[in-house]
Protein backbone atom coordinates (compact mmCIF):
# COMPACT_ATOMS: atom_id res chain seq x y z
CA UNK A 1 0.00 0.00 0.00
CA UNK A 2 2.98 2.43 0.97
CA UNK A 3 4.46 1.86 -2.31
CA UNK A 4 1.20 2.30 -4.20
CA UNK A 5 0.57 5.86 -2.56
CA UNK A 6 4.49 6.34 -3.77
CA UNK A 7 3.49 6.14 -7.34
CA UNK A 8 0.34 7.55 -7.18
CA UNK A 9 2.21 10.71 -5.63
CA UNK A 10 4.82 10.77 -8.53
CA UNK A 11 2.36 9.85 -11.42
CA UNK A 12 0.04 13.04 -9.83
CA UNK A 13 3.25 15.00 -9.81
CA UNK A 14 4.42 14.02 -13.46
CA UNK A 15 1.58 15.14 -14.57
CA UNK A 16 1.68 18.71 -13.07
CA UNK A 17 4.87 19.61 -14.56
CA UNK A 18 3.61 18.35 -17.72
CA UNK A 19 1.21 20.92 -17.33
CA UNK A 20 3.51 23.55 -17.45
CA UNK A 21 5.77 22.70 -20.25
CA UNK A 22 8.57 20.81 -17.96
CA UNK A 23 9.48 16.85 -17.78
CA UNK A 24 8.31 15.10 -13.82
CA UNK A 25 10.51 13.46 -11.63
CA UNK A 26 9.67 10.06 -12.63
CA UNK A 27 10.86 11.42 -16.46
CA UNK A 28 14.05 13.37 -14.97
CA UNK A 29 14.97 10.17 -13.25
CA UNK A 30 14.41 7.66 -15.77
CA UNK A 31 17.24 10.16 -18.08
CA UNK A 32 20.15 10.09 -15.63
CA UNK A 33 20.09 6.18 -16.35
CA UNK A 34 21.86 7.61 -19.65
CA UNK A 35 22.49 11.39 -19.20
CA UNK A 36 24.46 13.35 -16.89
CA UNK A 37 23.44 12.99 -13.21
CA UNK A 38 21.97 16.32 -11.10
CA UNK A 39 24.34 15.16 -8.00
CA UNK A 40 26.92 11.62 -8.74
CA UNK A 41 27.65 11.70 -5.02
CA UNK A 42 23.83 11.13 -3.96
CA UNK A 43 23.16 8.61 -6.52
CA UNK A 44 26.34 6.59 -4.94
CA UNK A 45 25.34 7.55 -1.58
CA UNK A 46 22.05 6.28 -2.76
CA UNK A 47 23.73 2.80 -3.74
CA UNK A 48 25.30 2.28 -0.65
CA UNK A 49 22.04 2.51 1.22
CA UNK A 50 20.89 -0.73 -1.22
CA UNK A 51 23.96 -2.11 -0.65
CA UNK A 52 23.44 -2.51 3.20
CA UNK A 53 21.41 -5.55 2.66
CA UNK A 54 24.01 -7.23 1.24
CA UNK A 55 27.00 -9.22 1.80
CA UNK A 56 31.00 -7.49 1.51
CA UNK A 57 31.35 -9.43 -1.40
CA UNK A 58 28.27 -8.19 -2.89
CA UNK A 59 29.04 -4.77 -2.25
CA UNK A 60 32.68 -5.01 -3.86
CA UNK A 61 31.21 -6.41 -6.74
CA UNK A 62 27.95 -4.37 -6.91
CA UNK A 63 30.90 -0.84 -6.44
CA UNK A 64 33.21 -2.28 -9.15
CA UNK A 65 30.18 -2.88 -12.00
CA UNK A 66 28.54 0.50 -10.94
CA UNK A 67 32.19 1.98 -11.47
CA UNK A 68 32.48 -0.20 -14.44
CA UNK A 69 28.98 1.66 -15.81
CA UNK A 70 30.42 4.72 -15.16
CA UNK A 71 33.60 4.80 -17.28
CA UNK A 72 32.21 3.09 -19.97
CA UNK A 73 29.16 5.92 -20.55
CA UNK A 74 32.28 8.03 -19.95
CA UNK A 75 34.04 6.69 -23.25
CA UNK A 76 30.99 6.81 -24.97
CA UNK A 77 30.13 10.50 -24.21
CA UNK A 78 34.22 11.40 -25.14
CA UNK A 79 33.60 9.36 -28.34
CA UNK A 80 30.99 11.40 -29.60
CA UNK A 81 31.84 14.67 -27.97
CA UNK A 82 28.99 15.01 -25.67
CA UNK A 83 30.64 16.65 -22.92
CA UNK A 84 28.74 17.26 -19.72
CA UNK A 85 27.82 20.76 -19.13
CA UNK A 86 25.31 20.13 -15.87
CA UNK A 87 25.69 17.68 -13.42
CA UNK A 88 28.41 15.45 -13.19
CA UNK A 89 30.09 12.88 -15.01
CA UNK A 90 29.47 10.09 -12.88
CA UNK A 91 26.60 8.66 -11.02
CA UNK A 92 24.26 6.27 -14.14
CA UNK A 93 26.58 3.34 -12.88
CA UNK A 94 25.13 3.46 -9.39
CA UNK A 95 21.42 4.18 -10.40
CA UNK A 96 22.29 1.07 -12.98
CA UNK A 97 23.18 -1.11 -9.60
CA UNK A 98 20.35 -0.06 -7.42
CA UNK A 99 17.63 -1.15 -10.57
CA UNK A 100 19.25 -4.54 -11.04
CA UNK A 101 19.38 -5.62 -7.71
CA UNK A 102 15.20 -5.17 -7.94
CA UNK A 103 15.48 -7.25 -10.73
CA UNK A 104 17.72 -10.19 -9.05
CA UNK A 105 15.46 -9.66 -6.15
CA UNK A 106 12.39 -10.68 -8.22
CA UNK A 107 13.94 -13.14 -10.83
CA UNK A 108 16.73 -14.64 -8.00
CA UNK A 109 15.34 -14.31 -4.62
CA UNK A 110 12.20 -15.59 -2.65
CA UNK A 111 10.71 -14.91 0.65
CA UNK A 112 12.29 -13.24 3.49
CA UNK A 113 15.47 -12.48 1.52
CA UNK A 114 13.51 -10.83 -1.65
CA UNK A 115 11.64 -9.08 0.83
CA UNK A 116 15.12 -7.73 2.24
CA UNK A 117 16.81 -7.16 -1.24
CA UNK A 118 13.53 -4.86 -2.36
CA UNK A 119 13.13 -3.07 1.57
CA UNK A 120 17.51 -2.20 0.05
CA UNK A 121 16.70 -1.05 -3.14
CA UNK A 122 13.31 1.21 -2.03
CA UNK A 123 15.39 2.86 0.18
CA UNK A 124 17.80 3.88 -2.22
CA UNK A 125 15.27 4.44 -4.85
CA UNK A 126 13.62 6.75 -2.26
CA UNK A 127 16.62 8.88 -1.48
CA UNK A 128 17.36 9.67 -5.23
CA UNK A 129 13.65 9.85 -6.59
CA UNK A 130 13.01 12.13 -2.94
CA UNK A 131 15.25 14.72 -4.84
CA UNK A 132 13.49 14.45 -8.12
CA UNK A 133 10.59 14.88 -6.49
CA UNK A 134 11.58 18.11 -4.53
CA UNK A 135 12.41 19.76 -7.45
CA UNK A 136 8.98 18.88 -8.92
CA UNK A 137 7.37 21.05 -5.76
CA UNK A 138 9.93 23.74 -6.11
CA UNK A 139 8.78 24.13 -9.33
CA UNK A 140 5.39 24.10 -8.67
CA UNK A 141 5.62 26.67 -6.08
CA UNK A 142 7.62 29.49 -8.41
CA UNK A 143 4.65 28.62 -11.25
CA UNK A 144 1.55 28.97 -8.59
CA UNK A 145 2.34 31.57 -6.66
CA UNK A 146 3.67 34.61 -7.72
CA UNK A 147 3.70 37.08 -5.06
CA UNK A 148 5.93 36.47 -2.13
CA UNK A 149 5.81 37.13 1.35
CA UNK A 150 9.63 38.18 1.88
CA UNK A 151 8.70 41.69 3.30
CA UNK A 152 7.18 40.22 6.22
CA UNK A 153 10.12 38.20 7.09
CA UNK A 154 12.74 40.59 6.61
CA UNK A 155 10.68 43.24 9.03
CA UNK A 156 10.42 40.34 11.61
CA UNK A 157 13.77 39.84 11.26
CA UNK A 158 14.55 42.98 12.76
CA UNK A 159 13.68 41.23 16.14
CA UNK A 160 16.33 38.58 15.21
CA UNK A 161 19.27 41.87 14.31
CA UNK A 162 19.36 40.73 10.58
CA UNK A 163 21.01 37.60 11.43
CA UNK A 164 21.16 36.84 7.08
CA UNK A 165 22.87 40.31 6.77
CA UNK A 166 25.53 40.31 9.62
CA UNK A 167 26.41 36.83 8.46
CA UNK A 168 26.63 37.69 4.96
CA UNK A 169 29.23 40.08 5.61
CA UNK A 170 31.13 38.10 7.54
CA UNK A 171 31.08 35.31 4.44
CA UNK A 172 31.94 38.43 2.37
CA UNK A 173 34.88 38.99 4.32
CA UNK A 174 35.78 35.53 4.77
CA UNK A 175 36.74 35.25 0.98
CA UNK A 176 36.23 32.61 -2.05
CA UNK A 177 37.99 29.99 0.38
CA UNK A 178 35.29 29.99 2.95
CA UNK A 179 32.68 30.54 0.73
CA UNK A 180 33.48 27.10 -0.96
CA UNK A 181 33.26 25.46 1.98
CA UNK A 182 30.28 26.30 3.28
CA UNK A 183 28.78 26.07 -0.37
CA UNK A 184 30.05 22.17 -0.11
CA UNK A 185 28.65 21.61 2.80
CA UNK A 186 25.47 23.14 1.50
CA UNK A 187 24.85 21.07 -1.52
CA UNK A 188 26.09 17.76 0.11
CA UNK A 189 23.90 17.44 2.95
CA UNK A 190 22.03 14.48 1.73
CA UNK A 191 25.49 12.78 1.25
CA UNK A 192 26.04 13.42 5.16
CA UNK A 193 23.13 11.75 6.02
CA UNK A 194 23.38 8.94 3.91
CA UNK A 195 27.04 8.20 5.99
CA UNK A 196 24.91 8.64 9.54
CA UNK A 197 22.14 6.41 8.24
CA UNK A 198 24.80 3.58 7.19
CA UNK A 199 26.09 3.70 10.82
CA UNK A 200 22.35 3.53 11.93
CA UNK A 201 22.10 0.48 9.85
CA UNK A 202 25.76 -1.10 10.02
CA UNK A 203 23.98 -4.79 11.24
CA UNK A 204 21.53 -5.37 8.58
CA UNK A 205 23.29 -7.50 6.74
CA UNK A 206 23.90 -9.56 9.68
CA UNK A 207 20.24 -9.31 11.36
CA UNK A 208 18.72 -9.44 8.03
CA UNK A 209 16.50 -6.57 9.32
CA UNK A 210 16.18 -2.69 9.85
CA UNK A 211 15.97 -1.17 12.75
CA UNK A 212 12.55 0.04 13.88
CA UNK A 213 13.84 3.90 13.22
CA UNK A 214 16.74 5.68 11.34
CA UNK A 215 17.49 9.29 9.81
CA UNK A 216 16.30 8.09 6.51
CA UNK A 217 13.02 8.40 7.41
CA UNK A 218 12.63 11.61 9.34
CA UNK A 219 14.77 13.23 6.37
CA UNK A 220 12.33 12.06 3.71
CA UNK A 221 9.17 12.56 5.49
CA UNK A 222 10.81 16.74 6.15
CA UNK A 223 11.21 17.01 2.25
CA UNK A 224 7.80 15.24 1.71
CA UNK A 225 6.02 17.61 3.72
CA UNK A 226 8.21 20.63 3.43
CA UNK A 227 7.32 21.97 -0.40
CA UNK A 228 3.40 21.98 1.55
CA UNK A 229 4.40 24.67 4.02
CA UNK A 230 5.82 26.70 0.64
CA UNK A 231 2.71 26.96 -0.63
CA UNK A 232 0.97 28.50 2.28
CA UNK A 233 3.58 30.54 3.17
CA UNK A 234 5.68 31.38 0.06
CA UNK A 235 9.41 33.40 0.73
CA UNK A 236 12.14 33.80 -1.48
CA UNK A 237 15.13 34.85 0.76
CA UNK A 238 17.15 37.58 1.23
CA UNK A 239 19.61 37.35 -1.84
CA UNK A 240 16.73 37.31 -4.60
CA UNK A 241 14.54 39.98 -2.63
CA UNK A 242 17.18 42.35 -1.38
CA UNK A 243 20.09 42.21 -4.41
CA UNK A 244 22.74 40.03 -5.26
CA UNK A 245 24.93 40.94 -3.38
CA UNK A 246 28.10 39.47 -3.38
CA UNK A 247 27.32 36.19 -4.73
CA UNK A 248 25.93 37.13 -8.02
CA UNK A 249 23.11 34.96 -7.95
CA UNK A 250 20.55 36.63 -10.03
CA UNK A 251 17.62 38.16 -10.31
CA UNK A 252 18.47 42.41 -10.12
CA UNK A 253 15.51 43.11 -12.22
CA UNK A 254 13.02 41.35 -9.47
CA UNK A 255 14.77 42.23 -6.47
CA UNK A 256 12.95 45.31 -4.45
CA UNK A 257 16.28 47.03 -3.67
CA UNK A 258 19.85 46.04 -3.87
CA UNK A 259 20.57 45.58 -0.07
CA UNK A 260 22.05 42.33 1.01
CA UNK A 261 24.30 42.18 2.20
CA UNK A 262 25.50 45.38 3.44
CA UNK A 263 22.28 47.48 4.27
CA UNK A 264 19.74 46.05 6.51
CA UNK A 265 16.02 46.25 4.61
CA UNK A 266 14.24 49.61 6.89
CA UNK A 267 11.14 49.15 9.18
CA UNK A 268 8.25 49.93 7.28
CA UNK A 269 4.65 48.32 6.88
CA UNK A 270 5.51 45.10 4.64
CA UNK A 271 3.40 44.35 1.29
CA UNK A 272 3.22 40.81 -0.96
CA UNK A 273 6.02 41.04 -3.49
CA UNK A 274 5.30 40.05 -7.12
CA UNK A 275 8.18 37.85 -8.31
CA UNK A 276 9.33 35.58 -11.06
CA UNK A 277 8.07 32.04 -12.02
CA UNK A 278 11.45 30.31 -12.27
CA UNK A 279 13.00 31.41 -8.54
CA UNK A 280 11.63 28.52 -5.69
CA UNK A 281 9.61 29.59 -2.94
CA UNK A 282 11.52 27.49 -0.38
CA UNK A 283 12.47 29.17 2.40
CA UNK A 284 9.83 28.96 5.11
CA UNK A 285 10.24 26.30 7.08
CA UNK A 286 14.54 26.34 5.89
CA UNK A 287 14.69 22.21 5.21
CA UNK A 288 18.55 22.00 4.95
CA UNK A 289 18.41 23.63 8.49
CA UNK A 290 15.82 20.80 9.50
CA UNK A 291 17.59 18.45 7.70
CA UNK A 292 20.98 19.38 9.86
CA UNK A 293 19.52 18.91 12.94
CA UNK A 294 18.22 15.46 12.37
CA UNK A 295 21.52 14.54 11.67
CA UNK A 296 23.06 16.39 14.87
CA UNK A 297 20.06 14.49 16.53
CA UNK A 298 20.74 11.06 15.00
CA UNK A 299 24.83 11.23 15.32
CA UNK A 300 24.77 12.15 18.96
CA UNK A 301 24.61 7.77 19.80
CA UNK A 302 27.37 7.50 17.27
CA UNK A 303 31.33 7.05 17.72
CA UNK A 304 32.79 10.27 18.32
CA UNK A 305 34.12 11.47 14.76
CA UNK A 306 30.55 10.91 13.41
CA UNK A 307 29.01 13.39 16.24
CA UNK A 308 31.48 16.37 15.65
CA UNK A 309 31.19 15.60 12.24
CA UNK A 310 27.00 16.05 12.68
CA UNK A 311 27.92 19.39 14.80
CA UNK A 312 29.97 20.37 12.43
CA UNK A 313 27.43 20.21 9.69
CA UNK A 314 24.55 21.57 11.80
CA UNK A 315 26.92 25.33 12.14
CA UNK A 316 27.96 25.05 9.14
CA UNK A 317 24.68 24.53 6.98
CA UNK A 318 23.34 27.58 9.19
CA UNK A 319 26.09 29.25 8.31
CA UNK A 320 25.61 28.67 4.75
CA UNK A 321 21.88 29.36 5.02
CA UNK A 322 22.17 32.91 6.48
CA UNK A 323 25.89 33.67 5.12
CA UNK A 324 24.84 33.17 1.17
CA UNK A 325 21.45 35.28 1.74
CA UNK A 326 19.41 31.97 0.89
CA UNK A 327 17.39 32.22 4.57
CA UNK A 328 16.19 34.75 7.14
CA UNK A 329 16.72 34.41 11.14
CA UNK A 330 13.36 33.22 11.51
CA UNK A 331 13.26 30.26 8.64
CA UNK A 332 15.73 28.56 10.50
CA UNK A 333 14.08 28.77 14.17
CA UNK A 334 11.14 27.25 12.26
CA UNK A 335 13.24 24.61 10.90
CA UNK A 336 14.62 22.85 13.81
CA UNK A 337 10.76 23.23 15.43
CA UNK A 338 9.60 21.46 11.99
CA UNK A 339 12.39 18.77 11.81
CA UNK A 340 12.14 18.01 16.02
CA UNK A 341 7.98 17.53 15.39
CA UNK A 342 8.58 15.43 12.60
CA UNK A 343 11.03 13.71 14.80
CA UNK A 344 9.18 13.22 17.55
CA UNK A 345 5.91 12.76 15.43
CA UNK A 346 7.54 9.11 14.15
CA UNK A 347 9.26 8.02 17.54
CA UNK A 348 6.49 8.57 18.75
CA UNK A 349 4.06 6.68 16.19
CA UNK A 350 6.83 3.65 15.96
CA UNK A 351 6.87 3.29 20.33
CA UNK A 352 2.87 3.67 20.38
CA UNK A 353 1.11 7.07 21.53
CA UNK A 354 1.29 7.77 24.90
CA UNK A 355 0.98 11.59 26.57
CA UNK A 356 4.39 13.05 26.51
CA UNK A 357 4.43 11.77 22.82
CA UNK A 358 1.21 13.45 22.02
CA UNK A 359 2.28 16.93 24.16
CA UNK A 360 5.18 17.43 22.69
CA UNK A 361 3.79 16.63 18.75
CA UNK A 362 1.15 19.30 19.44
CA UNK A 363 3.36 21.71 20.74
CA UNK A 364 5.94 21.78 18.18
CA UNK A 365 2.75 22.46 15.91
CA UNK A 366 0.85 24.97 17.99
CA UNK A 367 5.00 26.25 17.85
CA UNK A 368 5.51 26.48 14.52
CA UNK A 369 1.83 27.60 13.44
CA UNK A 370 2.73 30.34 15.46
CA UNK A 371 5.95 31.80 14.22
CA UNK A 372 4.22 31.74 11.04
CA UNK A 373 1.35 33.86 12.06
CA UNK A 374 3.34 35.96 13.85
CA UNK A 375 5.76 36.60 10.92
CA UNK A 376 2.39 37.33 8.71
CA UNK A 377 0.55 39.30 11.16
CA UNK A 378 2.99 41.06 13.68
CA UNK A 379 6.34 41.88 11.80
CA UNK A 380 6.05 45.51 12.60
CA UNK A 381 5.28 45.19 16.14
CA UNK A 382 8.48 42.21 15.88
CA UNK A 383 10.87 44.60 14.50
CA UNK A 384 9.74 47.54 16.72
CA UNK A 385 10.07 45.48 20.14
CA UNK A 386 13.09 43.43 19.49
CA UNK A 387 14.36 43.25 23.13
CA UNK A 388 10.75 41.54 23.72
CA UNK A 389 10.41 39.22 20.29
CA UNK A 390 13.89 38.45 19.78
CA UNK A 391 13.93 36.20 22.88
CA UNK A 392 10.09 35.52 22.33
CA UNK A 393 11.22 33.71 19.46
CA UNK A 394 14.57 32.10 20.71
CA UNK A 395 12.37 30.72 23.99
CA UNK A 396 9.50 29.49 21.50
CA UNK A 397 12.74 27.28 19.37
CA UNK A 398 14.18 26.75 22.59
CA UNK A 399 10.86 24.96 24.67
CA UNK A 400 10.64 22.52 21.73
CA UNK A 401 14.11 21.67 21.78
CA UNK A 402 13.79 21.77 25.73
CA UNK A 403 10.81 18.85 25.17
CA UNK A 404 12.32 16.56 23.14
CA UNK A 405 15.31 16.11 24.87
CA UNK A 406 13.15 15.57 28.09
CA UNK A 407 10.62 13.63 26.65
CA UNK A 408 13.22 11.40 24.34
CA UNK A 409 15.11 10.32 27.69
CA UNK A 410 12.25 9.31 29.30
CA UNK A 411 11.81 7.01 26.22
CA UNK A 412 15.30 5.82 26.67
CA UNK A 413 15.77 1.97 27.81
CA UNK A 414 17.26 2.20 31.34
CA UNK A 415 20.38 0.85 31.84
CA UNK A 416 20.09 -2.30 35.05
CA UNK A 417 21.93 -1.40 37.80
CA UNK A 418 23.66 -4.40 39.16
CA UNK A 419 22.91 -4.93 42.82
CA UNK A 420 26.22 -3.43 45.21
CA UNK A 421 28.17 -6.40 46.33
CA UNK A 422 28.73 -6.27 50.02
CA UNK A 423 31.77 -6.16 51.47
CA UNK A 424 33.07 -9.75 53.18
CA UNK A 425 32.81 -8.98 57.15
CA UNK A 426 34.42 -11.05 59.86
CA UNK A 427 32.55 -12.95 61.45
CA UNK A 428 33.28 -13.41 65.98
CA UNK A 429 35.22 -16.24 66.78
Amino acid sequence: MAGAVALGFLIALEIAARRYGLPGPITNQAQELVFAPASGPLLYASMALTMVVLTWRQRFVAAGVAIGIDVAISLVRWAVDAGVSEGHSFGNGALWVILGCAVIAVTRRTGPERVLLLKGVGLGLLLVTGRKTGDTWLLITSKTRPEVLDPYVAVADHALGNPSWLVGQAVKAAGPAGAHVLDLVYAQLAVAAVVVALYQMRHVAAERRFPGHHLVRTFLLIGLLGPAVYMVFPVVGPVFTYGTGAFGTGGEEWAMANLWPDTPPSIGTPHPWTYDEVTPRNCMPSLHTAWATVIFVHSRKAPRVLRFAGTFWLIATLSATLGFGYHYGIDLIAGVVFALTIEAALRSFDRGWDRPGIRLVVHGVLVFAALLVATRYLPTEMAERPWIFGPLLLLSMASVVHGYVRTVKRWEPKAAIPAQQREPRLEPA
